[in-house]
């Protein structure tokens, strides 16, 4: 990861490890311009887990983007551990996405033929880690959710919540800073959706690692120590 102290200092409270300050998000579309973000304004803790709530097409999609270093805002400042992303080069932003962050989807994004070890230690390959370490930590993480039975078992044979547990161990094996979740539960059942909340929560919180959650599920959101609100690209009240 490239070093704090050697990328510039920003104006937001640097004691804050998320922080959007005034940032707009604009898309060109055959309709005309989109504006994703007007403004969007928060902060998050180190350690927090923090659920967004709101509609589609409220910018909850655009927020994980530009925290995940996928995108940049038009405008505004954000950072990161007191990175300022839009300042990152394209080598940092690299880094950044391989070590700072893990994502985990709503669609399993499963590669159904590889055993659930394999699909786990597959973003330690792009890092780059040790292989070794790599897979000690992967069977330990696996044996904390639950799943020390299936770490050897094809993916394709795990149900639906079996198959989420798996990719939220496999965005939490390279220790990120951040772990974006982007509606973890939406295809899942009741009790399967609260398995993985739970899990999602313990793992975070043994870890202290920095939780970002967007839902459109109240219930969801009740896991989380804060839950934001968004509506029209900001975050209201």
């Amino acid at each position: 990861m490239p070093s704090k102290t050697a990328l510039p200092k920003t104006a937001i409270d640097p004691d804050s490890f998320i922080g959007l300050h005034d940032v707009h998000k604009d898309y060109s579309a055959e309709q005309g311009q989109v504006h994703a973000l007007r403004g969007a304004n928060m902060q998050a803790a180190k350690g927090e887990f923090v659920a967004v709530v709101g509609p589609s097409g409220c910018g909850k999609s655009t927020l994980l983007n530009l925290l995940g270093g996928i995108d940049a805002p038009s405008s505004g400042t954000l950072f990161v551990n007191g990175w300022n992303l839009g300042e990152f080069t394209e080598t940092q932003l690299t880094e950044y996405r391989r070590h700072g962050v893990g994502i985990i989807f709503q669609f399993f994004n499963l590669l159904p033929l590889l055993s659930v070890l394999e699909n786990v230690l597959l973003p330690t390959q792009l890092a780059g880690n040790n292989r070794n370490e790599s897979q000690k930590s992967a069977i330990e993480l696996l044996e904390l959710v639950g799943l020390k039975d299936k770490i050897h078992e094809s993916a394709s044979h795990l149900s639906g919540g079996q198959m989420q547990r798996v990719a939220v161990v496999r965005a939490m094996v390279n220790n990120p800073l951040l772990l974006l979740a982007d509606e973890p539960t939406g295809n899942l059942d009741t009790a399967s959706a609260n398995d993985v909340l739970k899990v999602l929560s313990e793992l975070s919180a043994a870890r202290q690692t920095t939780v970002l959650m967007v839902t459109h599920s109240e219930a969801a959101a009740e896991v989380a120590d804060r839950v934001l609100r968004m509506s029209d690209g900001i975050f209201v009240k």
